[in-house]
């Protein structure tokens, strides 16, 4: 297959004919444009989280849900094992070979399911639930199934509902699938990263296409309405033809949803990743010309672009919400589902109630310690102020829709844009004079290229980036590129 076309700064051209692009990203400004900057899956985000959040607070915040009632919500379960540690993985993680010293665990979450919904008599229907870790299915089936019986007996599905859960090929089986299915899932998401041997071999990943493609099959003629596929440019000894031939052999396997996340090297919070080498890894021309090549091939393809980092076939629920303008985000991706509350369940986890971010203890240990004693395990979080949401509203529109449509912010807030985030504007309108993005006094958009950089355009709403990380951002955040 051809090599994507280049401009004549040498970067791969993105092809942006779904909606004309102003002009070729230089390499100019993507120098420029790479810098830290979070993800923003959360606003504040949880590096602003603090030890504020007690059991006490939360219990009351889940007291102000569960005068919802009927409003469902989305609940996310933490499932932290996994075998052996892939060198890549930023996720919160415990690696055990030996199972069966963590049977224990699904105990404890088993305690912590009963406590979350004793705060919760009146609300108990969920919209979306998922669970992630960590390697979900690194547990045998039927202890999942006990684990899922004894959840959703006491959180009941509502009609429609995603049941989502996080595979990893290389330990899934058939009746794992099954074993989900029958308990209602309809929505799986496998991590491949990159088919390449080479790759593989240094980030600690072993996975053939013939166990991606197995697993795909079973997991249709189970009944999985939605399946996905993880990807991750800029890992070590990635090149645009080793990593095309990944793309095509993904494309081939016609999921309905590609993740292309842009690898997060985090050896300051994540220290397995000291053992991968640095020189390995693709420069940033490099990097980026493997991004355009991917999304230049998935929209050939037929996938529409999702976010910042997500393609979805057109009938896809994400792609028909994304032409809405009514894409939103959390801390299991993008989504259409309208809950308003999010509950995080085992360690690590965190949810999202009534104006605050919750997280649970990171420590096992801890997280035993206060189910075992019948607190609420919170470690850290968040209230939100008034500010804050403003902000996390803004910055929601941007990275999940490219868009913000001011007066209807206004309304929601009570405010005037120029006169709330007076400073923030001016500080956007710098790339506006870069033709990323266009301000209105009805409307913010990121332009095609925009959309590229659409977290250094969201970086400019965030007070506290600016307050307390601008100087010293390099030890906080991953790349933006």
């Amino acid at each position: 297959m051809p090599r994507a076309p280049h401009n004549a700064d040498g970067i791969a051209a993105i092809d942006t004919s779904s909606r004309p692009a102003d002009r070729a990203v230089t390499a100019d400004l993507l120098r420029r444009y790479d810098r830290p900057a979070p993800r923003y899956t959360s606003y504040p985000t949880a590096v602003e989280f603090g030890d504020e959040m007690t059991a006490e607070l939360y219990a009351e915040r889940l007291a102000a849900a569960n005068e919802l009632g009927d409003a469902p919500l989305s609940v996310y379960v933490h499932l932290p094992f996994c075998e052996q540690r892939c060198l890549f993985c930023g996720c919160h993680v415990i690696v055990s070979p030996l199972k069966g010293n963590v049977r224990s665990y699904l105990d404890l979450l088993a305690r912590e399911i009963e406590l979350v919904a004793g705060h919760l008599p009146d609300r108990r229907g969920m919209a979306q639930l998922h669970l992630g870790g960590g390697t979900p299915t690194y547990h045998a089936p039927d202890e999942l199934d006990r684990m899922l019986g004894h959840l959703l007996g006491l959180f009941t599905p509502v009609p429609g509902a995603e049941l989502a859960v996080e595979v990893d090929p290389r330990v899934t089986t058939a009746e794992h699938i099954e074993t989900l299915a029958a308990r209602g899932f309809n929505r799986v998401s496998l991590g491949v990263q990159d088919f390449t041997p080479q790759v593989q071999q240094a980030i600690g990943r072993i996975q053939s296409v013939e166990q991606t493609t197995e697993l795909i099959d079973v997991a249709r003629r189970a009944g999985f309405g939605g399946i996905n596929v993880d990807l991750i440019y800029g890992l070590p000894h990635q090149s645009l033809p080793s990593f095309e031939d990944t793309i095509e052999r993904v494309i081939a396997l016609g999921v309905d949803r590609i993740a292309l996340y842009s690898f997060a090297f985090v050896p300051w919070i994540r220290a397995h990743m000291n053992k991968l080498e640095e020189s390995d890894f693709p420069d940033r021309e490099l990097k980026f010309e493997l991004f355009g090549m991917a999304r230049e091939r998935l929209l050939a393809a037929g996938y529409e672009p999702i976010g910042m980092d997500h393609f979805a076939r057109p009938e896809d629920e994400l792609a028909v919400a994304r032409r809405e303008h009514r894409l939103r985000r959390n801390f299991q991706g993008y989504t259409v589902i309208p809950a308003q509350d999010v509950v995080g369940l085992g360690i690590s986890a965190i949810g999202d109630v009534r104006g605050a971010y919750v997280q649970n203890a990171k420590k096992l240990s801890d997280y035993g310690d206060a189910v075992l004693a019948g607190r609420l395990p919170v470690e850290r979080g968040i209230r939100r102020d008034a500010d804050d949401e403003l902000r996390r509203a803004v910055i929601h529109e941007l990275m999940c829709n490219f868009r913000v449509d001011v007066p209807a912010v206004e309304a929601q807030f009570g405010v005037r844009l120029p006169q709330a985030l007076g400073p923030e504007l001016e500080r956007l309108a710098a790339h506006e004079q870069e033709r990323l993005v266009r301000i209105t006094p009805e409307r913010i958009e990121a332009t095609p290229e925009g959309e590229l950089f659409v977290r250094n355009l969201a970086l400019c709403f965030d007070r506290y980036y600016w307050e307390k990380h601008a100087g010293d951002d390099q030890q906080v955040f991953s790349r933006s590129v």
